[in-house]
C-alpha cells in the first residue's frame, strides 16, 4: 500500500522568505520528499550516489549557479527518440509503469471537499499524482510527478498536472523546491506525461526578474532579463486561473509545433522597476517562466550542459570538470543563445499568443 499525502489549501505555506534565518520548518510535503529520498539513496536504488555537489556562482548580472555533476551525464538512461511535439505515448517504451515499485514515494491528491461527505457521483474530479524518485538527480530530493501513470500520457501539459505543480510549489516550506517540465524537443527523455521537482538552495535571478506586462488582467508578462520569455505569477487564491492560462499557452505552443520549457518557483510579486530589498525577499507566490524555443529532435548533445527547464532558470548542471571550472556567462550565454526562438520569431510569436489569450 503506498503512503497517501491528501492535502488542501489549508496546507499551502504562504509565509516564505528567501532569508534562511526567518524559514519556517519544512513542511508535511518537504518532510515527504526528503525523508523518502534519503532512504531511497541509503539503499542504493539510485544509479550513483548523490552527495554535496561543487557549486560555485559565475560573476556577472545574471547569477548562474553552476553545479558539477559528472555522473548525471554518464549514468544517465539515454533519452527516447523523439520526432513530434505532439509524438503519441507508445507502450513498448520505457516509461513510469515499468519502474521498480520501490522507487515510489508516495501518491499525493486534493481535498477538493473541505472534509465534508460529498456522493460519489458529485466528487470533483481530482489530479492522483504518484511522486517517484528521479534515478538520475541533478539535486537533493530530485524526485518526478507522474500524473496517475496507469492513463499513459504523453509528454504534454494538462490543466490537471500544472495546477498540482503550482500546489506543489506551494505545500513547500522551502524556497528552493522548484518544479519544471521539458516537451518533447526541449530535452524531454521520457514520452510519458512528468513534471520535475528538487531544491536548490540558491536564489535565481528568475524570482525577482523584470517584467514588462503583457495581459495583466491575467498576470501574463514578458521577461525583460535573458532568457526573454514568458511569466506568468500566482498567488495561493488564483491556481486554478493560473493553471488555465499555463495550458492555454501550453496548448497554443504544441498546436504551433512550438517546444517549451518551464519553471516553477516561489518568486516576489513581478515588477517593471527595482524593488525594495523587502518586496525581493517576499516569496508568497508562485512565478511560472515559459520559455518557447527551438525543437532538438536527435540533436546532438552540449558537452558542458544542455540547455533545458534548469538551465533556463539559472542552475547549470556541468557535465565534465573543465567547463564547470573554466565556464564564463558570457560562454553560458552563447549556449543558451543557441537554443532560444531569434528575436523577429519571438516578437512575432507574442502578437499572436496575446491575441490567443484575448480571445479564450
Amino acid at each position: 500500500m503506498l503512503p497517501q499525502f491528501v492535502y488542501s489549501t489549508q496546507d499551502f505555506v504562504t509565509d516564505v522568505l528567501q532569508k534562511r534565518e526567518t524559514r519556517p520548518p519544512p513542511s508535511k510535503l518537504d518532510s515527504l520528499i526528503r525523508d523518502g529520498w534519503t532512504d531511497r539513496m541509503d539503499r542504493g536504488l539510485f544509479r550513483y550516489h548523490l552527495g554535496d555537489l561543487e557549486t560555485r556562482i559565475l560573476p556577472g548580472s545574471n547569477g548562474y549557479v553552476a553545479q558539477l555533476n559528472v555522473q548525471r551525464g554518464i549514468e544517465r538512461r539515454k533519452p527516447q527518440e523523439i520526432l513530434s511535439i505532439q509524438q503519441e505515448f507508445n507502450p513498448s517504451q520505457f516509461n513510469f509503469n515499468k519502474i521498480n515499485a520501490e522507487e515510489i514515494l508516495f501518491e499525493m491528491m486534493k481535498d477538493t471537499c473541505g472534509g465534508r461527505d460529498v456522493p460519489d457521483d458529485q466528487l470533483p474530479q481530482t489530479c492522483r499524482m504518484v511522486v517517484l524518485i528521479n534515478v538520475s538527480p541533478l539535486e537533493f530530493g530530485h524526485c518526478l510527478l507522474v500524473p496517475d501513470p496507469s492513463l499513459c500520457l504523453p509528454q504534454i501539459l494538462t490543466r490537471a498536472a500544472v495546477q498540482v505543480g503550482i500546489e506543489s510549489v506551494l505545500l513547500s516550506s522551502s524556497p528552493g523546491f522548484r518544479v519544471g517540465f521539458n516537451s518533447l524537443g526541449a530535452f524531454a527523455s521520457v514520452n510519458h506525461l512528468h513534471l520535475h521537482g528538487y531544491y536548490l538552495d540558491h536564489e535565481l535571478k528568475i524570482e525577482s526578474s523584470l517584467v514588462k506586462p503583457l495581459i495583466p488582467e491575467k498576470n501574463f508578462f514578458r521577461i525583460q532579463d535573458f532568457p526573454v520569455g514568458f511569466l506568468l505569477y500566482t498567488e495561493s487564491e488564483e491556481v486554478e486561473t493560473a493553471a488555465r492560462t499555463i495550458c492555454e499557452v501550453t496548448d497554443f505552443f504544441v498546436g504551433e509545433n512550438i517546444a517549451h520549457n518551464l519553471f516553477l518557483t516561489r518568486g516576489c510579486p513581478p515588477s517593471g522597476q527595482m524593488q525594495t530589498a523587502k518586496e525581493h525577499c517576499l516569496r508568497k507566490g508562485v512565478r511560472i517562466a515559459i520559455w518557447p524555443r527551438t525543437s532538438c529532435f536527435g540533436a546532438k548533445e552540449e558537452s558542458a550542459f544542455n540547455v533545458a527547464l534548469c538551465e533556463l532558470a539559472g542552475h547549470l548542471p556541468f557535465k565534465n570538470k573543465k567547463d564547470f571550472e573554466c565556464a564564463t556567462e558570457r560562454e553560458v550565454i552563447s549556449i543558451v543563445q543557441k537554443y532560444l526562438l531569434p528575436d523577429d520569431e519571438l516578437h512575432k510569436l507574442e502578437e499572436q499568443l496575446v491575441k490567443h489569450l484575448l480571445t479564450h
